[in-house]
């Protein structure tokens, strides 16, 4: 049991009305521990059932226990208590991509970036779905008897379509050299590109995971050495020339080479990746 875990479970011990429970079963539910985080949250909605960050937080347990229907009953009644809520309307819009809804659920994370355009993940969510709106024709939503989006393509055509145009996005830059690109997002998920090992194996997410929260360090350092806001850095290393530069919503693009690729070259590509990654994330925004 973490510190944090054990500190606030005397807390709630010792005051079973305080509403520390939110608190707890939000650690808890990071930790994995989702039947502790749910019994948590339930008897703490007895004794406050019109809390409407108590309802959100059921919520997100919902979700992480795969029952989607009893999240988004969740979140509405979130809705009803306080309806500016913008985590609330994030995770319906959640909910409903994941149903096939995506007419709703583009009108939900809407509404959630509007509320709070600081939050990256709520853009990336938002321009997944436009992207998918974009593939499935004229964009209304799936019936329940067949899960299809649309008359021009179902909805699992368009998210191979969405994925391939993803992968594929640096294609063009790199071309046979021995290079590869990734787009990352804030929390190190690759949105685009490809990292392909020597032996053909994509090492994309391992490499995103490993990098998660490259770019706040490199503008820490930065500001540190009084700099400026940076645009790119490159690394030389024994097997490899890393580039990185920042493009929108805290995404990153990242550019390996192969020791033999010039590192006048490096430099040429990771901005011609970023100006394409800049584009790409505005063109749905």
């Amino acid at each position: 049991m973490s510190d944090d875990i054990r500190r606030l479970s005397d807390e709630l011990a010792r005051d079973p009305t305080s509403r520390v429970f939110i608190q707890l079963g939000e650690e808890l539910r990071r930790g994995g521990q989702l039947e502790l985080a749910l019994r948590v949250a339930l008897r703490g909605l007895e004794r406050h059932p019109h809390d409407a960050d108590a309802h959100d937080l059921l919520a997100r347990i919902r979700v992480d226990r795969d029952e989607l229907h009893e999240a988004f009953d969740e979140w509405d009644t979130v809705l009803r208590l306080a309806p500016a809520h913008v985590g609330a309307r994030k995770g319906v819009g959640y909910v409903l991509f994941k149903q096939g809804r995506l007419v709703d659920a583009e009108r939900y994370l809407s509404e959630a970036a509007e509320r709070d355009g600081d939050d990256a993940s709520i853009g990336t969510a938002l321009r997944m779905v436009r992207r998918l709106l974009r593939y499935t024709g004229d964009g209304k939503d799936a019936g329940p008897e067949d899960g299809a989006v649309g008359s021009s393509a179902p909805l699992a055509e368009a998210e191979r379509r969405v994925e391939d145009e993803a992968r594929r996005l640096f294609a063009d830059i790199l071309g046979q050299g021995e290079q590869t690109a990734l787009l990352l997002d804030a929390g190190g998920m690759v949105t685009a590109g490809m990292y392909v090992t020597a032996d053909g194996e994509d090492v994309a997410q391992e490499v995103g995971a490993s990098l998660s929260g490259i770019r706040e360090e490199a503008t820490r350092a930065a500001g540190h050495l009084d700099l400026g806001p940076w645009s790119s850095v490159v690394f030389e290393t024994e097997v490899a020339t890393v580039a990185m530069s920042p493009v929108l919503d805290d995404s990153l693009v990242l550019v390996a080479a192969a020791r033999s690729v010039p590192l006048g070259l490096v430099r040429r590509v990771v901005r011609q990746c970023a100006r394409r990654a800049t584009t790409w994330l505005g063109d749905m925004g």
